[in-house]
């Protein structure tokens, strides 16, 4: 296995579970934002206020490609970033791409309990809270969907269960 690619929508887990999950792979892992802000020396935030989207957007793709080629790697990445259809077919390439499948109801809980969430990471679309969430997962599911080759239910579960999980799932496929 060269790179595990950690999907799904912010709050769904993915940062979490990277370092557990590393851990016992013993893979290195990275969060692909704040790789993003590391490469750019601004927030997320900043990013989207002073450039927009489209360059945000930009600058994830080159920052998931330079991820992708590496080895024995776990990427936490951004909720869109699966949206570029080269992003995707890059991602599956390099190996397993687990979507940590949320509900909005506990996505909608989890961010609202998470400060860096609300500082670090624009709003997508006018729409506030739950609203944007479920417009969103509307939009982003079934890509989520066609790119995963695993999918994990995390509502009711442990970070524990889940890396659980996942490894229960890789161990059956090797």
């Amino acid at each position: 296995m060269t790179v595990i690619t950690l999907i799904g929508y912010r709050g769904s887990g993915k940062s979490s579970v990277a370092v557990p999950l590393a851990e016992k792979l013993g893979f290195a892992w990275i969060d692909a934002d704040d790789e993003i802000e590391r490469v750019t020396a601004k927030s997320i935030t900043e990013i989207f206020a002073e450039e927009g989207e489209e360059y945000f957007r930009e600058i994830e793709r080159e920052v998931m490609q330079s991820l992708l080629i590496r080895k024995k790697l776990i990427i936490a990445a951004g909720g869109g970033a699966i949206l570029n259809t080269e992003t995707r077919g890059e991602v599956q390439s390099a190996g397993p791409v687990i979507w940590l499948k949320a509900s909005a109801e506990a996505l909608t809980q989890r961010i609202s309990q998470d400060d860096t969430t609300t500082s670090r990471r624009p709003a997508l679309t006018p729409l506030k809270g739950d609203k944007e969430i479920q417009h969103l997962l509307s939009q982003r599911e079934p890509v989520y969907e066609e790119c995963a080759t695993i999918t994990i239910e995390t509502d009711s579960k442990t970070v524990s269960e889940i890396v659980d999980e996942i490894m229960t799932v890789l161990e059956s496929h090797s």
